[in-house]
């Protein structure tokens, strides 16, 4: 997982993740403010990059306001702090009985 501090570009998420070999880029869009089309437009080129590189974009601090304008244009991101698919809760203990 890498986690990239400002500004960049799809081709800066899809070469760094090819040159460092991670699978995983969080984007923090914590300081974006209110969400226009223009950061919609950013995240899934960043998205599309990413898949190209065999990896994937999670968001940190998404503004739900976002999370549901990505949504509503059918990109669903992983939010950091969110259990992945297929993983308990926080906080949820699974039991296995055996026999």
């Amino acid at each position: 997982m890498i986690t990239l501090p400002g500004p960049f570009t799809p081709g800066e998420v899809k070469g760094l993740m090819e040159v460092a070999g991670v699978d995983v880029v969080v984007v923090d869009v914590g300081g974006l403010g209110p969400p226009k089309l223009a950061h919609v437009d950013a995240i899934a080129r960043m998205q599309l990059a990413a898949k190209r590189a065999g990896g994937r974009v999670r968001l940190r601090a998404p503004d739900p306001a976002l999370t549901a304008l990505l949504g509503l244009v059918g990109l669903v991101l992983e939010v950091e702090g969110e259990p992945e698919e297929g993983e308990p809760a926080g906080g949820v203990e699974v039991e296995v009985e055996t026999g």
